[in-house]
């Protein structure tokens, strides 16, 4: 969904889309980005350890200095996402982001143990979706409209 998100972005030459795993972003990128698509599974109802743990990791020493930026979510789900959603709506309402677009929940129906630990392979249609949003987000940021 990331990659999507990311390839979609690369249409807007102006624009530098960048691909970071939440293990390894930190305050610097958030603030040196004009916005933000945070994309992760969602594990027991919640986002995921490490999207948590990044968020956990960013929010105090950011607040206050990124207010007003745009951000999206696109959120893998063995059901119907949206704790995590929200999860990550409640987060960007305390840094005061701006939503430019309805979280994308990508539901694969996984409900045994088998199928939510085999590997997930996501529909064209789904993959489109996270493209467009990622050349969408791109395209706002560069035209400033974000």
């Amino acid at each position: 969904m990331a990659e999507a998100a990311r390839d979609g972005a690369a249409n807007e030459p102006a624009v530098e889309a960048r691909l970071l795993p939440a293990e390894t972003a930190g305050p610097s990128d958030l603030l040196g980005a004009d916005g933000f698509i945070f994309s992760g599974p969602e594990n027991l109802a919640a986002i995921s350890g490490p999207l948590k743990d990044f968020f956990d990791r960013t929010y105090y020493p950011v607040l206050g200095r990124i207010e007003g930026r745009p951000y999206a979510a696109l959120i893998c789900a063995g059901s119907d996402g949206d704790n995590a959603a929200r999860q990550i709506a409640r987060i960007a309402t305390g840094w005061r982001l701006r939503r430019i677009a309805e979280p994308i929940v990508v539901c694969t129906h996984a409900q045994t143990p088998e199928a939510i630990l085999a590997p997930k392979t996501l529909t064209a249609p789904d993959i489109a979706r996270c493209r467009d949003v990622g050349a969408a987000f791109a395209a706002g940021l560069d035209a400033g409209i974000f």
